[in-house]
């Protein structure tokens, strides 16, 4: 085994976000369960909530989330029995169709948010002063553009009239 590269600082940075997600995610995921939510489910809610017009063409929110189109119908299709997103078709073309958040997901994400904000703080962003948080998310940004271009899409654009 070639040792020369085991102190590696690139190694290092993997590590240690691998690590800061873990730790993340399992101190997030006890208020998400308590609002009958998964972490996926969460993250799904909370990405139609900051779209335009709370609703995203579901090959966005695919890309978004991170999932595959199968597994992007599945996590709506749960939530859409669940009453929280609903499908609607895109009257301008036949083949696309969106998923947009109802009353009771806006109500249900209400219930998460303060609680799931405050974790944040305590956890996350109270632990950095202001200019560390925001090289931090210009770091995060330029990174994400290079591993996931398509994390924004349908963010920008104006949504089509939803039928």
């Amino acid at each position: 085994m070639d040792v020369k590269h085991i102190d590696d600082p690139r190694l290092t940075a993997m590590g240690l976000l691998a690590e800061v997600h873990a730790g993340l995610t399992a101190r997030m995921q006890p208020v998400f369960s308590t609002a009958g939510l998964s972490g996926i489910d969460f993250e799904t809610v909370i990405r139609l909530a900051r779209s335009p017009r709370q609703a995203l063409r579901m090959t966005d929110l695919a890309a978004q989330t991170g999932l595959s189109t199968s597994g992007v119908t599945r996590v709506v299709d749960r939530l859409e029995r669940e009453g929280l997103v609903t499908r609607q078709a895109c009257a301008t073309d036949r083949r696309a169709s969106y998923a947009a958040l109802t009353d009771e997901g806006r109500e249900r994400l209400a219930s998460v948010l303060p609680q799931h904000l405050q974790d944040i703080e305590d956890s996350f962003t109270g632990l950095l002063s202001e200019d560390e948080l925001a090289a931090f998310l210009r770091a995060l940004r330029k990174i994400r553009e290079v591993v996931r271009p398509c994390a924004t899409a349908g963010a920008e654009e104006t949504t089509p009239a939803l039928h």
